[in-house]
């Protein structure tokens, strides 16, 4: 546990009143805004056309950091992201690369507005660099935010910001990212913001102080350029859009269109049920030789036209798995932005208007000053976004229009990985690094009515890309062995989650040892879970094969396709790790594909048969898991039905009853959905909750007893084949599959793999079934 420090709490920013701000502001600094009734008065047609320019403004933002950056994560993943805010820095546009960062941005200029106002200044000209997770801007250290202040006539009119993931800025482990971190000395320094351009010009001294706590030097001030770059195109655009519309009109319409997509959330919260839902989640080992499990738990409660998150009761910070406030803001924001904003232009200033955050402070997503935070966005954060995302389909999924954005969660985690070492291809030996960025190519969860996406990419990242692998071996003394998809990855469901994939690489153009450093959760404990009794997607995976048969193979002209075919000496990639991976041996990496929706049983067999045909699962998942059976490729139908009665009859054989059910059927006219599955409806003068396929009531909603559902405990490869890491190689809690079934018809309600000891409900308040 490391030491708090004091005076640090002064760089912790917060969500602040606009108004508030403004009045905080020193006279030297004019901000230029408008009146209601100039907003009110916006001609519709210019408005329109506006509001597309400035969205067009964060498009060429993005397209000039790509063209000028040198770095993969930008070029070729797209791991970046850009916006337009007014001039207190709320946000009116941004882009559709990494939504996580949308949470942050705000806060690093309210921060700025606050601190940096009266010394050194805000001035036209200026731009502010910042690296600092507690001040905003980024949810890690390697986020790096270059943000500028954009004047019209003396005043403060609006700002724009480029931010992007850096390969490395120092700190003990490669790539920034270090496993055994119990605080964030051992981790690249943060920077709160610093005015790194100044009067149009570049600052040459914080330019060099900023290069030369990196590994990469050349490729982080290239980046720097390109960030620099970018807010000079944005301002140009602004500028452009001020001279031919004035700057009244230009501000208006950045006002209406916040105040828009805040109007249309509301109207689509103000028309769903009020309720409660919660979800928790667990990352398994927080530093590197920990064995424990870590819980991340929220309370998502709809009241009227308002959202609150609730994250009371969440571990403390420990190791590297925690983030700051703006990591927890920006995982809330991973998951509305899709699911609830999908049809809302993004104006976030607008729609973060909608929720607030109840959250205990030294927490593992409100981590306090000095806690590790390295893993940040891709843990914590993460994990956050997963939580939120399953309550807003449970709240979602009782509308059968709304319900279309239901989602069982998409590719659970990000799985790190960072190579280093030296290049000897060349005339002269040069040192490299690479973070993997092949888990760009994630699977996404399955909805109410299709499949997962297989490979489809982040959630996160809507326009996120998997690198060439090409260019991969081209850039760093690699060898790819294969990258495919990996069958059964996707979780079984009556919709199947899209499969993930898997890379091997080893050493091809160095003759010593490189240096590999590890860092993923979801290896023991699955981070894909399913919706209304779909099973989570596969766990992740890393392997090394050490004294592998590679070289005996390629000198063969055989090139492995199998883990089997390396050798017998494989070893498990622990969740933190720094190793290393010799010339002769083979890294491999799998990722994880996306949770299912609804009970396996009730797949249409015809689509397992695809699925089968598609290599999308194994022969072995379409009947132990779905219960379809085949012949010649065709499905049989009678050998499938009689397959299915067998597992539902296994189901009533293996698991036991939380209450005795009434024996007594709902009326089928009275019943509203609650999910796939389950449906409320009245009895006489009660509310009850009933199965939707045989009616059997299974309790009173808003009961204080268990619902009257049978549960099954028993090992996690009771899920599927896609549990494919041995849970007991990475913590030491047990970990169990757990299951409920309706009692009657034995349709699976609700699946997951979780610790022994996890405390879980079907779908809300009132809808509780209680270990």
């Amino acid at each position: 546990m490391s030491m708090p420090i004091l005076g640090s709490e002064q760089f912790s920013s917060r969500p602040v009143d606009p108004d508030a701000l403004r009045r905080s502001l020193p006279s030297s600094l004019p901000t230029h805004t408008v009146t209601q009734e100039q907003i009110d008065n916006l001609d519709p047609l210019t408005y329109e056309v506006v509001r597309h320019r400035l969205w067009s403004v964060t498009d060429e933002m993005g397209e000039a950091l790509k063209r000028m950056s040198g770095s993969p994560i930008v070029t070729d993943a797209n791991d970046f992201d850009f916006a337009v805010s007014d001039e207190l820095g709320q946000e009116v546009q941004v882009g559709l690369y990494n939504t996580m960062l949308v949470g942050a941005v705000d806060l690093a200029i309210y921060w700025t507005l606050r601190n940096r106002a009266a010394n050194p200044g805000i001035a036209e000209g200026d731009m502010f660099l910042t690296n600092d997770p507690w001040v905003g801007g980024g949810l890690h250290q390697n986020d790096v935010m270059v943000y500028q202040p954009v004047f019209h006539n003396g005043q403060l009119f609006a700002w724009t910001s480029a931010i992007c993931h850096e390969p490395d800025l120092g700190g003990v482990g490669l790539g920034s990212f270090s496993p055994a971190a119990q605080d964030v000395f051992s981790e690249s320094l943060p920077t709160p913001p610093v005015k790194v351009v100044r009067d149009f010009q570049l600052q040459n001294d914080i330019a060099d102080v900023w290069v030369r706590r990196s590994r990469v030097p050349m490729l982080v001030a290239l980046d720097l350029r390109a960030k620099i770059g970018a807010n000079n195109v944005g301002r140009e655009r602004l500028h452009a859009l001020i001279e031919q519309y004035g700057a009244d009109t230009v501000k208006a319409v950045m006002k209406r269109m916040m105040s828009d997509a805040e109007t249309r959330l509301r109207d689509k919260l103000g028309a769903l049920p009020d309720g409660s839902w919660s979800a928790t989640g667990y990352q398994d080992q927080s530093h590197e030789g920990d064995r424990g499990l870590h819980k991340i738990t929220v309370t998502t409660t709809k009241t009227g036209d308002h959202l609150s998150f609730d994250f009371t009761g969440t571990d403390p910070q420990s190791g590297v798995v925690n983030c700051t406030y703006a990591g927890m803001r920006g995982g809330v924001m991973l998951a509305l932005l899709p699911i609830l904003a999908g049809d809302i232009p993004w104006s976030a200033g607008g729609l973060m208007r909608c929720f607030d955050l109840v959250s205990e402070e030294g927490t593992l997503n409100n981590a306090t000053y000095p806690a590790a935070v390295g893993r940040g966005p891709i843990g914590p954060a993460w994990l956050t976004g997963n939580l939120v995302a399953e309550c807003l389909s449970q709240m979602l999924d009782r509308d059968l229009e709304l319900g279309k954005n239901v989602q069982a969660t998409c590719c659970g985690t990000w799985d790190t990985a960072v190579i280093a070492g030296l290049d000897e291809r060349g005339e002269r030996p040069a040192p490299f690094l690479n973070i993997v960025m092949e888990p760009m190519s994630g699977g996404y969860g399955a909805r109410p009515h299709a499949d997962g996406i297989d490979t489809g990419g982040l959630f996160c990242i809507p326009m996120g890309r998997i690198p060439d692998v090409e260019m991969t071996e081209f850039l760093y003394p690699v060898l790819a062995l294969w990258r495919r998809e990996v069958p059964d990855s996707g979780g079984p469901g009556r919709h199947r989650g899209g499969v993930g994939a898997s890379i091997a690489i080893t050493p091809h153009g160095t003759s010593v040892p490189m240096g590999l450093v590890l860092a993923s959760n979801g290896k023991a404990v699955s981070q894909n879970g399913g919706l209304a009794g779909g099973h989570p997607g596969n766990t992740g995976l890393d392997v090394l094969a050490r004294n592998s048969r590679v070289t005996e193979l390629l000198a063969a002209g055989t090139l492995p396709a199998d883990l089997s075919e390396l050798g017998d000496s494989l070893e498990p990639g622990q969740n933190y790790a720094s190793s290393y991976l010799a010339p002769g041996e083979v890294f491999v990496m799998s990722w994880q594909g996306g949770g299912g929706y609804g009970d396996p049983l009730r797949r249409a067999p015809q689509a397992v048969a695809d699925d089968l045909r598609e290599q999308k699962i194994t022969e072995a998942a379409a009947r132990e898991v779905y219960g379809v059976v085949l012949a010649d490729a065709s499905v049989d139908e009678a050998a499938t039905a009689d397959e299915r009665a067998r597992l539902r009859a296994q189901r009533q054989e293996r698991s036991r009853l939380l209450r005795v059910p009434e024996g007594r059927k709902a009326d089928p006219a009275s019943e509203k959905r609650v999910d796939d599955n389950l449906v409320e409806a009245v009895d006489g003068t009660r509310t009850v909750v009933a199965c939707g396929h045989c009616h059997e009531i299974l309790g009173e909603k808003d009961g204080d007893e268990n619902l009257a559902v049978a549960v099954y405990e028993g090992p996690a490869t009771d899920a599927g084949p896609q549990i494919v890491a041995n849970a007991a190689d990475y913590v030491d809690p047990p970990v169990v599959f757990r299951q409920y079934c309706c009692p009657s018809c034995w349709t699976a309600l609700g699946s997951a793999v979780v610790p022994a000891d996890h405390r879980d409900t079907l779908s809300g308040r009132g809808l509780t079934a209680v270990r």
